[in-house]
């Protein structure tokens, strides 16, 4: 399972890392810390606060966010496997994107909820890059 910093973490919620540590010691999202004294959230709970934070608009900075190239990093909240397509929801800052994909990507992709990736968007299709 994949880990993120307090400053990853920020950057894929779309807040500043004082703002995602005041989170963490409010206990809004759980974290632990590694060998090296790091605090870290796991993927598949930073994935499960950024759907939530999303919901309630929980944000306590008015930052809009923005994107470069149609470019949207953020965290894998979702995949819906079917036998021939799948769905990945990805939740980059307020963003919620969903893109519809052969399941043969997503596994050749190695895409998991809680995985960090970004979201490519041109006119109405939407790519997973794995980061």
């Amino acid at each position: 399972m994949q880990s993120y910093t307090i400053g990853q973490a920020a950057r894929l919620l779309g807040v500043s890392p004082d703002t995602a540590r005041r989170w963490a010691d409010a206990g809004r999202v759980a974290t632990h810390r590694d060998e090296a004294g790091r605090r870290l959230i796991d993927g598949q709970d930073l994935a499960a606060f950024s759907v939530e934070l999303a919901r309630t608009g929980g944000g306590e900075e008015d930052a809009s966010y923005t994107s470069v190239r149609n470019a949207f990093p953020g965290i894998v909240t979702a995949i819906k496997l079917g036998d021939v397509a799948a769905q990945v929801e990805i939740q980059a800052g307020p963003h919620r994107l969903v893109s519809l994909l052969t399941r043969e990507a997503v596994e050749e992709l190695g895409l998991e909820v809680g995985m960090e990736a970004t979201a490519r968007v041109k006119s109405t299709n939407v790519h997973i890059d794995r980061v």
